[in-house]
């Protein structure tokens, strides 16, 4: 069985606190090679880096702040954001994006912050981990504006149709697959055809969206063998392709040998 990456993981949530060892060490024996971590806010910003440190090597950071987090004062949390970036390297700029799922009232600070964010990247040239919530066709149109070669990542949690899977191919991004895949009547497993393994990496984004059979309950990087089984299933093609495919358009995407 070949190693597998959990592309978009919050492993350090307060869902995992007094299990994370255990956690660590079930994803290992699933073949987890490598777990990347998109940050959330500054609260999160040393629990994540705390996860780095003890499991280094396996636990990879992003830098970004979730639009989620944006408000009135994004400023202040993207120049925690920016600072950190000045400190050390960090391996993708994330998770950002746009959000309107939850809540419309900041939909142009959303947009605001995310550009910067964009912008980042391609000063940086690391990739991006997109969240696109509810906001899809609109992140598309800004992705297509600030495109100008520079930008790649992950549109992580990848829900969209046939058309907007063309659409990110064309701009050179990847597509993040994860339990929604296995959710019945989800519609996605149609449209991974569209899409192909090669432009395809795997995620959990633990501890949401587990995988069936354990939808409704904490996720956890060990889940992603879940996840790779039902794209086998729908691409008619073996796991272990499954596995070797996406590890290795994350190995790229990441710069990992």
């Amino acid at each position: 069985m070949s190693n597998i990456i959990d592309t978009h993981a919050h492993i350090y949530d307060e869902a995992f606190v007094g299990d994370q060892a255990d956690m660590i060490s079930r994803a290992q024996a699933a073949g987890v090679q490598r777990i990347y971590m998109p940050n959330i806010d500054t609260d999160s910003i040393a629990l994540m880096l705390k996860m780095e440190e003890q499991y280094s090597g396996i636990c990879i950071p992003m830098m970004g702040i979730h639009p989620c987090y944006i408000d009135a004062g994004f400023r202040e949390a993207l120049s925690t954001a920016e600072a950190w970036l000045g400190k050390r390297a960090f391996c993708a700029i994330g998770e950002i994006g746009i959000d309107l799922y939850w809540d419309k009232t900041y939909i142009a600070e959303q947009e605001e912050a995310f550009i910067i964010q964009l912008n980042w990247a391609k000063e940086l040239q690391i990739p991006v981990a997109i969240h696109c919530r509810e906001s899809l066709d609109l992140v598309l149109d800004l992705v297509k504006i600030n495109q100008d070669g520079r930008l790649n990542g992950i549109f992580h949690c990848f829900t969209g149709d046939a058309n907007q899977a063309e659409t990110i191919k064309d701009l050179g991004f990847l597509m993040g697959i994860g339990g929604v895949v296995t959710f019945k009547n989800s519609g996605l497993d149609a449209v991974l055809s569209t899409i192909g393994l090669d432009n395809m990496v795997l995620e959990t984004d633990s501890p949401y969206l587990a995988p069936t059979p354990h939808r409704g309950k904490r996720n956890e990087p060990a889940y992603l063998d879940f996840i790779v089984k039902k794209v086998a299933h729908c691409l008619e093609c073996p796991e272990e392709e499954v596995r070797a495919t996406t590890s290795g358009n994350a190995n790229k995407l990441f710069n990992h040998a």
